[in-house]
């Protein structure tokens, strides 16, 4: 696969120039600089279903001894290494400005080929101002307008051409969907890290780094694919000040919809907090399989007896969503990190799951036989139910009342036999209770 990076100082568009070529909102977009700490891919189509990787990247500033600045240069200066193509966006509102010239300067001591973006060309005084560019003597030299689509035709163009017979079929999204969910500072970025076999995502000890939902594809050895998303550490509302981060965070819940498997961490140190619970009824409500992760689990080595007390209270604070694998890791040294991807697998599998109607039946003949439930004064019959979906595994189950006059506890008393009698262990199931007439 042809393989492009964005690049450039920040605030000059290298986002929304990545929405606008893969045709959908992924990156942030936001006036403050700085915004994309992390990188982004995806694919931009050039041509009947084909076309190139496409990286977005952090804006680069050289010579800053801020942490995040010196990372994401670390990080670009990888990914640029790797690139084919690199696309160095500069910005023609601000004109040509001494930044631009030193990553001009450090892309053509990479000897990569470069085609320079000349973004935000919306009038005569923009125009102007972008014939400065040439000074930086690229061969390739386009001028767009990347929010309002200015000129994105004649930049496809430009990178079929370059792009030329090494275009490849844009790949089917086959693969696991599995988001990290968690607080700041819990160590999630670190995991990816370990799971992906380098820094792919910036680590540290500040929380809140990680401001967007970044998507990995990762391909083991035996040829399966895994789509992993690092969200924010997701705080309190009423801590959350920056408008970025309250964009990131609705964003990584809106997620949960659309997730395979959520990896849920919380830390040895701090065990499950409020906030913790209240993100996982979350999930529960959106009726996602989750494995909770204890990192920092090394603190307990020496000290088993401590480790197991924390486990029965971990249990016990867990008991409304008393079916989720709990599996104690350290990000940091590697530790079971090897033991989750199977694990996830085994979840996804038992979520994708279909039962044939007549075992769901017997399961409902047992019921009945055993219990008895009397409702508003009269006594719940059960007819028959049936599996309707799958991820979620669904069921609909016929009965002689109308369904909202059903107690939340006799419902979580058939979603837990339907759990472990049909094989839904570990992964949550979905009853739709329907009166017939």
């Amino acid at each position: 696969m042809y393989q492009a990076v964005i690049v450039g100082r920040p605030n000059v568009g290298k986002s929304t120039l990545f929405n606008t070529l893969i045709g959908e909102r992924k990156a942030i977009v936001e006036r403050t600089p700085g915004v994309t700490r992390d990188f982004l891919f995806d694919y931009a189509e050039l041509e009947n279903g084909h076309g190139i990787r496409l990286i977005d990247t952090g804006g680069i500033q050289w010579g800053s001894e801020d942490f995040f600045s010196q990372k994401i240069f670390e990080i670009v200066d990888k990914l640029v290494e790797d690139a084919d193509l690199v696309l160095f966006v500069v910005s023609a509102k601000e004109g040509l400005t001494s930044a631009d010239e030193v990553i001009a300067n450090y892309l053509r001591k990479k000897g990569k080929k470069v085609l320079l973006v000349v973004n935000k060309v919306d009038g005569k005084e923009e125009e102007a101002k972008a014939l400065e560019f040439f000074q930086l003597g690229f061969e390739d030299v386009v001028f767009i307008a990347a929010k309002s689509l200015k000129n994105i035709g004649s930049l496809k163009e430009k990178l079929l051409e370059l792009a030329k017979d090494r275009l490849e079929k844009i790949p089917e999204k086959s693969f696991i969907k599995i988001a990290v969910y968690g607080r700041p500072n819990v160590g999630k970025s670190t995991l990816v890290n370990r799971l992906v076999g380098f820094e792919r995502m910036i680590v540290s000890e500040i929380p809140g780094t990680t401001r967007d939902c970044v998507d990995i594809l990762l391909t083991t050895p035996e040829g399966k694919n895994f789509l992993l998303i690092d969200t924010p550490g997701i705080r309190r509302r009423a801590r959350i000040e920056e408008r970025v981060e309250k964009f990131s965070v609705d964003k990584a819940l809106d997620i949960l919809k659309n997730v395979d498997v959520v990896l849920f961490m919380i830390t040895a140190e701090e065990g499950l907090t409020h906030q913790d619970k209240t993100l996982l009824r979350q999930i529960a409500k959106n009726y996602r399989p989750c494995l909770l992760l204890v990192n920092k689990w090394d603190l307990f080595d020496g000290r088993r007896e401590a480790g197991n007390v924390f486990l029965e209270l971990l249990k016990h604070e867990l008991k409304f969503m008393d079916y989720v694998p709990i599996l104690t890791i350290s990000a940091k040294t590697g530790r079971r990190i090897g033991e989750i991807l199977p694990l996830v697998e085994e979840l996804y599998e038992e979520f994708s799951r279909r039962i044939i109607t007549s075992k769901v039946n017997a399961l409902l003949e047992d019921i009945k036989t055993q219990y008895s439930f009397t409702i508003a004064g009269k006594r719940l019959k059960l007819y028959y139910a049936t599996q309707v979906e799958v991820a979620p595994p669904t069921f609909v189950v016929f009965v002689n009342v109308n369904p909202d006059t059903i107690p939340r506890h006799i419902q979580k008393f058939f979603e837990r036999k339907f759990r472990e009698v049909l094989g839904f262990r570990r992964v949550p199931v979905k009853l739709i209770f329907r009166e017939r007439g």
